[in-house]
């Protein structure tokens, strides 16, 4: 039977009960007409709606596939569908209904602008920038897509671009409370602090109830060591929205009493139906840090294991995994290394890198501040440009050597780089990357960039992985550190590796301790500056 065998008039009704909350009914109605109507895909389509309004999105997917089963290309059924298998984190399969609607109706923009999110939830950042700069050829003036387009330029921190779209923005709407807070967290990352402070306070006029401005702010402040600012923008912050993550910053710089009301204000938290994996971590942790500075041990190490133990289990992270991407990595320049000898062909670099690596909570803060208070130097903090070159590669390599790390690849990341270390604007011609990981990609560094200077510092194996385990690493690389068996595991295989690499590059990579720093600073000072070529 065709969709004009039901009249106009019920489709209405349908849609009407729809639209005014009453889901069930319309599908309880539904259900009747499918009695006489069931190669009707309309109908399954406002039934998988209604599911959805329902909260039965199972129900709701079966309803959409079997519109599309009548129906092939039914572009709203394969969109609706996009967006159920989205809501329960089947995020390919999503795609793949998106580009399914989108291959029906090519302009179909709020199933390309969906595809988009979908390919950033997978973290396919790459991959997501077209969906957006294709729904800004069809609306140039879509925020969402230029808010998105600027979130994923910032993680691969291509500043420049990011700006661009934030500034876009502002000249549509002059007061959206994202893009300022977004060129707020850009201009902190380049260490632009007054500008930083100026966005983050536009914000926050443009929205008095925005916290994420509050927390930002709080967390530049608690960077430049400015304890009572940030402690008064963490606590603005919980007054507005109670938000576990400033409640567990505030638990880092603010001095407690047995009595703290915010003790109970998170106790009270962690009690709320519902609260995601990430939420309550971060709101155990709190707790471990509070009653950790109380001096109430067995509270501090229950905490601290049941909010590890949570983090843990949101990232899911595989040790094996870990080990596997360490082995690849030494295949790859197995296999390669004889050719990067041969051809280090690279014009001079406008500005000369100093990576700073080892195991987080090593030193490697401490050893960025040493070198960056020379005069040519300057800090840029923790860089994941190289992790974001290096990725693919080794996600593409085989055993049976199909990728190469060949000269055209050195030059992409060489090239990649150097965009990225320009975005500073900064006078010093040599620029620090302390992320502590990029121990993992030294043979990249050296290989894109012979004039690199590497820095390695190593501590005491029980203090690094305890550090470790005590603190709360936002970034999901730093997955390991929340379980102690992945710690040690992760911490032997991280050995391994810096063996192997001082020996391929010998000499080329200077090994340092933190133990040896603290005591004799002056001696492993001048010894860090002369093979820096400072």
């Amino acid at each position: 039977m065709n969709d004009n065998e039901i009249t106009v008039e019920k489709i209405d009704s349908l849609i009407t009960l729809y639209s005014n909350g009453k889901a069930q009914k319309a599908v309880d109605e539904i259900n009747k007409l499918l009695e006489n109507y069931k190669d009707n895909p309309l109908l399954f389509n406002i039934q998988g709606a209604c599911y959805t309004a329902l909260g039965q999105t199972i129900n709701a997917i079966k309803s959409y596939e079997s519109a599309i089963e009548l129906k092939p290309d039914y572009a709203d059924s394969h969109y609706n569908l996009g967006n159920s298998l989205r809501s329960i984190d089947r995020l390919e399969d999503s795609v793949k209904s998106f580009e399914k609607a989108i291959s029906y109706l090519p302009d179909f923009l709020e199933a390309i602008f969906n595809l988009g999110v979908s390919l950033m939830a997978l973290g396919q950042m790459n991959d997501a920038i077209e969906p957006f700069e294709h729904v800004l050829l069809i609306d140039p003036n879509n925020i969402d897509s230029r808010i998105n387009l600027g979130s994923i330029y910032q993680k691969k921190n291509n500043y420049g671009d990011a700006i661009e779209q934030y500034e876009a923005i502002l000249i549509i709407d002059s007061v959206n409370q994202d893009a300022l807070n977004n060129l707020g967290i850009i201009y902190q990352e380049l260490g632009q602090y007054e500008d930083a402070i100026s966005f983050y306070e536009q914000a926050q006029k443009s929205n008095p109830k925005f916290s994420g401005s509050h927390y930002n702010l709080g967390m530049m402040y608690q960077d430049l060591g400015l304890t009572d600012q940030a402690i008064e923008q963490f606590e603005l912050a919980i007054s507005i929205d109670d938000n576990s993550w400033s409640h567990h910053s505030l638990s880092y710089l603010k001095n407690y009493k047995l009595n703290d009301p915010q003790i109970d204000k998170i106790k009270f938290l962690l009690l709320k139906p519902g609260l995601s994996l990430s939420n309550q971590s971060y709101l155990n942790l709190a707790l471990a840090r509070i009653y950790d500075k109380l001096g109430m041990h067995e509270d501090f190490f229950e905490f601290l294991n049941k909010g590890n133990s949570l983090r843990k289990k949101e990232l899911g992270y595989s040790l094996k995994k870990s080990i596997e991407i360490h082995s690849a990595t030494k295949k790859i320049f197995e296999s390669s290394f004889p050719s990067i000898k041969k051809n280090k062909s690279f014009s001079p670099p406008k500005k000369r890198p100093i990576f700073i690596v080892g195991m987080p909570r090593s030193g490697t803060t401490l050893v960025e501040q040493i070198i960056s208070s020379h005069s040519k130097v300057y800090g840029a903090g923790e860089l994941n440009k190289i992790s974001e070159l290096a990725k693919p590669i080794l996600k593409n390599f085989s055993n049976d050597g199909l990728i190469n790390l060949n000269q055209r690849a050195l030059l992409f990341i060489r090239d990649e780089y150097e965009n990225m270390l320009s975005s500073f604007n900064s006078i010093e011609k040599i620029i620090t990357d302390k992320l502590p990981l990029n121990f993992q990609y030294i043979g990249f560094i050296l290989a894109a960039f012979p004039e690199a200077k590497i820095v390695h510092i190593k501590r005491d194996a029980r203090a690094t992985c305890w550090s470790n385990y005590k603190y709360f690493f936002s970034s999901e690389e730093n997955g390991f550190a929340h379980d102690f068996s992945d710690l040690t595991g992760f911490y032997k295989s991280y050995v391994n590796l810096m063996d192997y690499w001082n020996k391929l590059f010998p000499n080329q990579i200077h090994n340092m301790s933190y133990e040896e720093l603290t005591e004799n600073q002056e001696k492993e000072t001048r010894s860090l500056l002369e093979y820096c070529e400072l």
